[in-house]
C-alpha cells in the first residue's frame, strides 16, 4: 500500500516573492521622489542675455513725426466762390504770391455802399462847415452894424448932454438920446456874446461830423479791404504744402485755404508712453532716427497731458538735416534720461516693468537647463534694465516670453 509523504514548504520561493515585493516597494518609493522631467525649449525660439556690471545709459524712446517750426494757415477772410488756382503744392512762395481768386459779388456791393455812405458824410461836412461859416460872417456883420449905431449914440448922447447943460434942448430929449445909448450899449454885448458863442460851437459841430466821417472812413477801408482780401496770398516766405480747395467751390468764411511751412526749420514731434515719461526734463539730448540718417535735438517742450496713453514730446533739431528729411516724415526719436555708474543691467526682458519683481530662467552653468529665479528689477531703459538683486555679472538669462512655462521651474534649452 502507499504510503503518503509529508510536503515540506518551500522557503527559497518565499525569500524570492518577498524579494522581489521589496524590490517593487523600494523602487516605487524612488520613482515618486524623482523630479519630473523638464520640458524642452528649442534655442532658436529664445534669446537670451548676460548680465553685465558698469555703465547704463537710461533712454526712453516714441514714434513721432517731423513739424515745421512755423506753419502759415491761410484762411478765408470772406465767403467767396474759387474762380482761379495760381500755385500748387511743394512749390515754393514769397509773402506776396498770390495764390487763390476768389469773388463774391454781396462782398463787392456792401464795399459801393460804405463809400456811397461815406461820401455822403463829407459832402455834409462840407456843406456844415459852409453853414456854420456863413453863420457866423453874419453874426460877425450884425455885431458890427450895432457897434456903429452904438457909437451913435454914443457920440448923440454926448453932444446932447453939452444942449441940454446950455438948455438948448429939453430934457426929455437928452433922457431919450441916453435911453438909446445904453440900449444899443447893452444889445451890442449881446450880440458880441452871440457871436462869441457862434464861433466856439463851431469847432464842436464840426468835430460830430468829421467823427462820424472818420468812422465811415474806416468802415469803408475795411470793405475793400475785405474785397482785396478775395485775392488770397500766401502771407509768408516757404514752401505751400497743403492747398485742399478747388475751382469752383464756395469757401466760408474761415475756412483753411492753404498752409505754408519752412522745410528748413523743422522739429521733431515725439510719442512717449506715459509710464516712461516722468522722467522727461526740458534740455535733455535725444537722437531721432529718419531712416536716412541720424540727428542730433534737445527737449524743448513736454504737453502736461497725456493723450491715449502717450505724452507728447517738442525736440528741436541740432545740425544739418539729413537729405530726405520733409515735414510729416515719420521718425523714431530716442531720448537720454540719465547716465547710470557701476550698475548691474541686462537686457530688457519681454516682461516685466522697473521696479518691480519678476521670474527669470537663468542658465545653470555647465549645463542646457534653466532654472526660475526671483529677479529684482530697478530703473529701465529703452533695451536694458538694471538689476537690484537676484542676479550676479556673467548670468545668462532668458528674456523672452516665458509664460508657457509658467509652471514649472526648470526647462531644457536644446
Amino acid at each position: 500500500m502507499d504510503i503518503p509523504r509529508e510536503r515540506r514548504p518551500n522557503r527559497q520561493r518565499f525569500l524570492y516573492i518577498g524579494g522581489g515585493l521589496l524590490g517593487l516597494i523600494v523602487l516605487s518609493v524612488g520613482l515618486s521622489r524623482l523630479r519630473p522631467a523638464a520640458p524642452s525649449v528649442e534655442r532658436g525660439t529664445i534669446w537670451s542675455d548676460t548680465v553685465r556690471q558698469g555703465p547704463m545709459v537710461r533712454e526712453v524712446r516714441g514714434p513721432g513725426s517731423l513739424i515745421p517750426e512755423q506753419i502759415r494757415w491761410v484762411s478765408a477772410v470772406t465767403p467767396g466762390r474759387v474762380e482761379r488756382k495760381l500755385v500748387l503744392p511743394g512749390e515754393r512762395v514769397t509773402a506776396a504770391t498770390v495764390l487763390l481768386e476768389l469773388s463774391n459779388p454781396d462782398m463787392q456791393i456792401q464795399r459801393l455802399q460804405a463809400e456811397r455812405q461815406l461820401t455822403d458824410a463829407q459832402a455834409q461836412l462840407v456843406s456844415l462847415k459852409t453853414q456854420l461859416e456863413t453863420q457866423r460872417l453874419n453874426q460877425a456883420g450884425v455885431v458890427a452894424s450895432m457897434r456903429s449905431q452904438y457909437r451913435d449914440a454914443i457920440r448923440k448922447a454926448a453932444a446932447d448932454s453939452a444942449l441940454a447943460a446950455s438948455d438948448l434942448i429939453s430934457t426929455q430929449d437928452y433922457a431919450r438920446s441916453r435911453d438909446q445909448a445904453e440900449e444899443l450899449t447893452e444889445r451890442l454885448r449881446v450880440e458880441q456874446q452871440r457871436l462869441a458863442i457862434y464861433t466856439n460851437s463851431l469847432p464842436e459841430q464840426l468835430t460830430v461830423q468829421e467823427a462820424q466821417v472818420t468812422r465811415l472812413r474806416a468802415i469803408a477801408e475795411f470793405q475793400r479791404s475785405m474785397v482785396d482780401a478775395m485775392v488770397v496770398r500766401a502771407g509768408a516766405v516757404g514752401v505751400l504744402q497743403e492747398l485742399p480747395i478747388e475751382v469752383g467751390q464756395w469757401a466760408i468764411s474761415g475756412a483753411t485755404l492753404a498752409k505754408v511751412v519752412q522745410p528748413e526749420r523743422l522739429k521733431a514731434v515725439l510719442r512717449i508712453p506715459e509710464t516712461q515719461a516722468k522722467d522727461l526734463a526740458i534740455g535733455q539730448e535725444a537722437a531721432i532716427d529718419t531712416r536716412n540718417g541720424i540727428v542730433r535735438g534737445r527737449v524743448i517742450r513736454i504737453d502736461p497731458g497725456a493723450q491715449n496713453g502717450t505724452v507728447t514730446v517738442d525736440v528741436t533739431l541740432v545740425g544739418e538735416l539729413p537729405r530726405g528729411a520733409r515735414p510729416d516724415l515719420s521718425v523714431d526719436g530716442t531720448i537720454e534720461i540719465e547716465r547710470l555708474e557701476s550698475v548691474t543691467y541686462v537686457g530688457r526682458p519681454a516682461y516685466g516693468q522697473a521696479n518691480s519683481t519678476v521670474g527669470l530662467f537663468r542658465m545653470i552653468p555647465g549645463t542646457s537647463e534653466a532654472e526660475r529665479v526671483r529677479v529684482e528689477l530697478g530703473r529701465s531703459s529703452v533695451n536694458t534694465i538694471e538689476i537690484v538683486r537676484g542676479l550676479s555679472p556673467g548670468d545668462v538669462v532668458i528674456l523672452s516670453d516665458m509664460s508657457r512655462w509658467d509652471g514649472v521651474d526648470r526647462v531644457r534649452v536644446n
